[in-house]
């Protein structure tokens, strides 16, 4: 009898419960939470045929760039004025077009002066102690001609005589050190080319080797760009490539002037360099050019999609997937889908299974793409 009345208040303890339970959670009113929609972009699948080449990206880079840095260390005392554009004069800067031989900055030369005097001071006392020298020598060496002076004598005035002529010489070698010292306190751009940039200021103190300037020679430029190992053997040193920039119209023509003998490890691609001629400074560092290279036709043409679209697949890590962007319901919908890779051409890649002509790929935002989620599709 207590064992039933006990089991009939646990049921009614437990209704009770389960009756607040429901009439917290009905009065309570969680937000809603909104989804964040992943914006993409995406490319089309498209058939590659060989035919129209391909194409590159190359960054545009001095033909030469040099570090200026200051062997002789001091107190900054003068930087190259230049008029800039409000018409008053101040420091070169980053930018700025210089003649070569042009007086960059100075370094204070009051020391190294001194240090030019004292070495001249030195000399004139080894001059004089070797004027001295010669005489004894030239004395002591008719006076031994004639048997009139001990050979212990005559080799003592001989030891003085060499002893002051390499005095003499280690002056001037010092003379010719602090003239030198005096000299490089003067930096000077050894080329005309443009300032990259400018590391000092008036009183600065700088010691030897610190940087100052760093030139770029510019009347010639290079486009650098990557090539596969399939289309390697396709580039050859010397011919002739033109290429095309946005931001300056017409063509530029170059030749090809280097070639990595080894890929990168990273990227598995060989450097080139195509050397172009820029006479009228038209073409800048850090521009991006575009190259077309190949052309040869291909015996069977392939699906291709950016290299940017594929990702590794989330079934299995040691192969390649992409995301189609599927319309499900009138929304846009990423999938994953495991594909095969081909050759490489340029900025493509050949798809040999998974994929077909006509399918949107995200080319743009695949890495934070899931699998499943809705995308929104950028214009």
């Amino acid at each position: 009898m207590e064992g039933t009345r006990r089991g009939t208040r646990t049921r009614v303890m437990a209704a009770a419960l389960l009756g607040v339970l429901l009439l917290a959670s009905g009065c309570r009113h969680e937000p809603a939470t909104q989804q964040v929609i992943t914006p993409v972009e995406v490319a089309m699948v498209h058939v590659y045929s060989g035919s129209e080449g391909v194409a590159y990206s190359a960054n545009i880079v001095p033909y030469s760039q040099v570090v200026l840095s200051f062997k002789s260390g001091g107190y900054i005392e003068s930087i190259l004025q230049i008029k800039g554009a409000d018409g008053r004069m101040r420091n070169v800067q980053n930018g700025d077009w210089v003649e070569r031989g042009a007086l960059l900055a100075k370094v204070r030369t009051t020391d190294y002066e001194n240090q030019l005097a004292a070495a001249k001071a030195q000399l004139a006392q080894a001059q004089a102690a070797l004027d001295d020298a010669q005489l004894n020598y030239n004395r002591a060496n008719a006076l031994y001609a004639s048997q009139s002076l001990i050979k212990p004598d005559f080799d003592a005035a001989k030891a003085k005589l060499d002893s002051s002529l390499a005095a003499v010489a280690g002056a001037q070698a010092q003379i010719a050190e602090a003239q030198q010292a005096l000299d490089d306190c003067s930096l000077r751009a050894p080329s005309s080319g443009w300032v990259l940039s400018r590391n000092v200021e008036v009183g600065s103190l700088v010691g030897p080797s610190v940087s100052g300037f760093t030139l770029a020679e510019m009347h010639l430029v290079k486009a650098v760009f990557g090539v596969p190992d399939t289309a390697i053997k396709n580039v050859t040193l010397g011919a002739g490539q033109t290429l095309t920039t946005e931001s300056v119209p017409g063509e530029f023509l170059g030749h090809i002037t280097a070639i990595s003998p080894a890929a990168d490890p990273k990227s598995r691609v060989f450097s080139v360099e195509v050397t172009i001629p820029n006479p009228h400074l038209e073409l800048r560092a850090g521009m991006i050019a575009s190259i077309s290279m190949g052309g040869s036709k291909l015996a069977v043409p392939v699906p291709v999609i950016p290299l940017s679209a594929v990702v590794r697949s989330p079934r299995d890590p040691g192969k390649f997937a992409t995301f189609v962007v599927e319309d499900e319901d009138g929304k846009s919908v990423a999938r994953s889908r495991d594909i095969q890779l081909g050759e490489t051409y340029g900025n493509q890649i050949g798809v040999t299974q998974g994929l077909n002509v006509g399918e949107r790929v995200i080319s743009v935002g695949s890495t934070i793409a899931i699998d499943g989620e809705p995308v929104h599709v950028m214009q």
